[in-house]
């Protein structure tokens, strides 16, 4: 992996400028924003411990779930944080403006969360689920012990890199065999040379299907429904040279039945692929990945190998032109 560009996904962060919706004001004046820089690859509802004291005085007395709202969008709390700003800010605001209630969870739109554990589950189900994807067993991360496994979320937690490396090297999840180098020519342009191994890569991809036409991504309409972003989860393969399908590994019959729960997680979700991919007039007008536009010429293998989030998912947002319905009769 590239040290530098895996440095640059884990410091990688999105000022946000919180307001307290006006149905949690109990007092008034009503408090001022919360002014947050929130880490890419967090979860909105971890910034609880931060808000709740700066909007105290305001709350009422009884308070549901924290959940968070961009427009009248529910954010969908185990999206990582830059995740959902890749995906809803086509043109970047800076600060993102964000509204937090403590009460009326929206329970129709969101799935139940129960503060930090429930994110820490979802964290360590996606992590399974990768395993699953890369290795075919889920069995490493079964195994891993408590002081690991507490040493792993504290990390992502806080952001330390390196105690997740040393711990995340022992679930042997190498995402693919990368041997690519990538080297500065004189032209100052990056080179990549080298070869790679087969493999399978983790990836979900978030599509917003989109009938208007834009040229400026600050023209995009506003997604205002989730209904109209696709969420695919699915492996890609990688092809390689010689040997490329010894990587197969057997399960153990311990292991089978948690293998087998990733297993059908992985094949459900990949079957939400819907029609708009039949359109052939279909134009993709952005792909983020991390908050940058990937260069063409940037092999597959290095994006999925140091652009992935620390649950090994590589997250793809793209913006997708579909020709409009003919709605004549």
């Amino acid at each position: 992996m590239d040290m530098e560009a895996q440095r640059y996904v884990w410091d990688g962060a999105i000022p946000l400028q919180i307001h307290l919706h006006e149905s949690d004001v109990a007092t008034l004046p009503a408090p001022p924003p919360a002014l947050i820089l929130a880490p890419r690859i967090g979860y909105l509802p971890l910034l609880a411990s931060h808000l709740k004291p700066h909007f105290s005085s305001a709350l009422p007395p009884r308070l549901d779930t924290i959940w968070f709202e961009y427009k009248g969008l529910p954010l969908k709390w185990y999206i990582p944080t830059g995740v959902l700003f890749d995906l809803l800010c086509a043109e970047p605001e800076r600060p993102w403006n964000l509204t937090v209630h403590f009460t009326g969870y929206p329970g129709n739109i969101l799935i139940p969360c129960e503060g930090e554990d429930s994110v820490k589950w979802s964290f360590i189900n996606s992590l399974k689920e990768a395993a699953y994807i890369i290795n075919g067993n889920c069995k490493n991360v079964m195994n891993m012990s408590q002081p690991d496994q507490v040493e792993l979320w504290r990390s992502v937690l806080n952001g330390n890199l390196e105690p997740y490396r040393r711990v995340s090297t022992k679930l042997k999840l190498g995402t693919v065999g990368d041997e690519y180098a990538a080297k500065l020519n004189l032209s100052g342009e990056t080179d990549f040379s080298g070869q790679v191994k087969a493999g399978r890569v983790p990836v979900r991809l978030y599509v917003w299907s989109v009938s208007e036409d834009f040229e400026d991504l600050e023209d995009a309409p506003q997604i205002d429904s989730w209904d109209k972003v696709s969420y695919i989860n699915r492996p890609v393969e990688i092809q390689g040279g010689e040997g490329g399908d010894e990587h197969e590994q057997r399960v153990s019959s311990e292991d089978a039945s948690s293998d087998r729960k990733a297993e059908e997680e992985v094949e459900n979700s990949s079957e939400h692929i819907t029609s708009c991919y039949q359109h052939d007039d279909a134009a993709i007008k952005l792909v983020r990945i991390q908050g940058i536009h990937p260069k063409l010429e940037i092999p597959f293998s290095w994006v999925a190998n140091n652009l992935m989030n620390p649950e090994h998912f590589l997250h793809i947002c793209v913006y997708l032109k579909v020709p409009q319905a003919n709605t004549m009769s």
